[in-house]
């Protein structure tokens, strides 16, 4: 016996089925016109015959509903899909749909209103509204951004490459995708989807960037947010339907590693407009563990000579990270790059300025073995270690067994670092009530949260972008139109992308006064020469992030009075 619930929802009569039920799995592949998409590829051409490319294609699914044959709109409530071409997320299972045989699928493009209001801090790390992991948050203002479209142009033959970002959002422009599909449910099945963004920006309103805008962020009034959300019914278009898909093994539970038989919880704090980390399963945080890691992170003896230590380039006093420009290793080496802040690690999923380290028990570790940092090798470590009267207990309560390992180092040294957070600064104590910006403060923190975008008579500095929302950075690579060093390519190394030369990681503009000097090689000491670097100091190079790119020959262009305003917010954003 199964249980309905209906419903009426804008004037349609809408159902709940409570009972047996069937997965749907909905996959989407991204084209522009008949040609798969891809990526960085300057190749495509809108119908103003601009030729553009596509370097983020990121969106929010939610309102998902199939209907009966009479009619009848069965909602598949509190789901919610994220579509990322370049993190390869494309397809999303739909669980507990009434089975049945139904004629047409339709969802969202955008949360509903109360997800969009809604405090994001609280969802768990995987929910696809997750802040941290989507990216597509609008930070200190409510709601999400809908749909993410950003890449470069060349409006004509010989042009020079310029940047487009298409920020589509607010709840009025919440659009509803309709798509006749003959789907059997009586078991699990699956649909392919095409996202045409020749559709997207062409039919039935065409979009050109130097005529009709290079941006928008959605405003009230603005046309490009209404030409997107007019041409975006027609963008997506049913492939294939699948009448079966293949189960999914579910992963067993993730087995903490060496856990000792008594041991106490570390009590992990963090602010709570912070969205949830996903820290990790197997490495849980426990203050046996945490003390042996802050010991380890203070220990010369994991340097060659002993002269050294982690804490030696990463000053607790300098939001641990060094105030020289270049780190020196033993026997005096000088590094080629910046010492990287340590706090606020437990959100980032890749380490280094160019994200070689998957994880912070890999990071770790290779400090130790680079010849121009520690210069030494981990079974000598291990050995050292073993002969220290000390060490052999502290295993022991952090591991339940004294032998000491590589492994376990990077373990202990992984759970000391992810207790480093920051959250307490004049900034967050202004945004609880508990302090108050002076003028030029809040002169500043509305240029950073401000587009600049002239056709919408928006002068703003454009900084949320990259390092947005309480984190106050995206933890992704961009390209900040520094100027092009032949011997760092950042983010290239790793990857041999030719999309990423030039990319380094977005650092936190947390604690961003005690982190001088700045850029991944220090090559600027003050934060004003910064400033100067984004308003008047940018360089157009193939791989200059397109929401910088998309701004005027040298940056955003800022009064001498707002570069001073817009320092002086950042100086609020340490912790005292």
């Amino acid at each position: 016996m199964k249980a309905i619930r209906t419903f009426v929802m804008a004037g349609v009569l809408c159902l709940a089925v409570l009972g047996n039920a069937a997965t749907l799995e909905i996959s989407i592949q991204h084209k522009f016109g008949g040609e798969l998409l891809l990526l960085d590829s300057l190749r495509f051409q809108n119908s103003a015959a601009e030729t553009l490319s596509f370097t983020r294609v990121s969106y929010l699914l939610s309102g998902f509903a199939v209907e009966r044959e009479d009619g009848v709109w069965v909602e598949i409530p509190d789901q919610y899909a994220w579509m990322d071409a370049e993190k390869r997320r494309l397809s999303e299972r739909l669980e507990g749909v009434p089975e049945g045989k139904y004629r047409a699928l339709r969802f969202h493009i955008g949360p509903d209103a109360t997800a969009n209001s809604a405090n994001p801090a609280g969802l768990a790390p995987t929910h696809p509204l997750n802040a941290n992991l989507n990216g597509l948050h609008w930070t200190w203002q409510s709601g999400y951004i809908f749909l993410a479209l950003e890449g470069r142009y060349r409006a004509t033959a010989g042009a020079e490459l310029s940047g487009y970002s298409y920020h589509f959002a607010r709840t009025p422009n919440r659009t509803r995708i309709s798509l006749a599909a003959p789907l059997d449910l009586t078991h699990d099945a699956g649909v392919l989807l095409d996202f045409d963004l020749a559709a997207l920006l062409n039919a039935p309103r065409p979009l050109a960037f130097t005529r009709d805008g290079a941006a928008t962020h959605s405003r009230e009034g603005d046309p490009v947010a209404a030409a997107l959300a007019a041409n975006l019914p027609g963008s997506f278009r049913v492939r294939q339907i699948t009448s079966a898909i293949p189960a999914i093994s579910k992963p067993s539970p993730v087995k903490p590693l060496y856990m000792p038989e008594k041991f106490t919880p570390y009590r992990f704090t963090m602010s709570g407009s912070f969205p949830i980390p996903d820290l990790p399963r197997d490495n849980p945080l426990i203050e046996e563990r945490v003390t042996l890691g802050k010991k380890l992170f203070n220990e010369t003896a994991l340097s060659r000579d002993g002269s050294l230590s982690c804490s030696s380039c990463h000053v607790a006093n300098f939001a641990h990270t060094d105030p020289r420009r270049f780190s020196k290793g033993v026997d005096g080496q000088a590094g080629t790059r910046n010492s990287m802040p340590l706090f606020n690690l437990a959100w980032k999923t890749s380490f280094f300025w160019d994200g070689r380290a998957p994880s912070l028990r890999a990071q770790a570790l290779m400090p130790i073995q680079d010849h121009t940092e520690m210069d030494e090798k981990l079974d000598r470590v291990t050995a050292k270690l073993a002969a220290y009267a000390e060490y052999p207990p502290l295993f022991r309560a952090a591991f339940g067994a004294p032998e000491i390992t590589t492994e376990k180092i990077g373990l202990a040294i992984e759970n000391f670092v992810l207790t480093l957070t920051a959250f307490d600064s004049k900034f967050d104590r202004a945004m609880l009530g508990k302090a108050t910006l002076t003028p030029d403060e809040q002169r500043g923190f509305e240029l950073f949260m401000t587009e600049y975008d002239p056709r919408t008579g928006q002068q703003g500095a454009d900084c949320f972008h990259c390092h947005g929302g309480p984190l106050f950075s995206d933890h992704q690579f961009h390209n900040n139109g520094l100027a092009p060093n032949p011997a760092d390519t950042g983010r290239f190394i790793v990857t041999k992308n030719e999309a990423d030369r030039g990319k380094f990681a977005t650092p936190s503009l947390r604690n961003v006064a005690r982190t001088a000097p700045y850029m991944h090689d220090g090559r600027f000491a003050t934060l004003e020469e910064v400033v100067a670097h984004y308003t008047t100091g940018l360089q157009r190079t193939l791989t200059l992030d397109p929401n910088l790119a998309k701004h005027p020959d040298g940056g955003v262009p800022l009064s001498e009075k707002d570069r001073r305003a817009l320092v002086a917010f950042l100086k609020t954003l340490s912790d005292e």
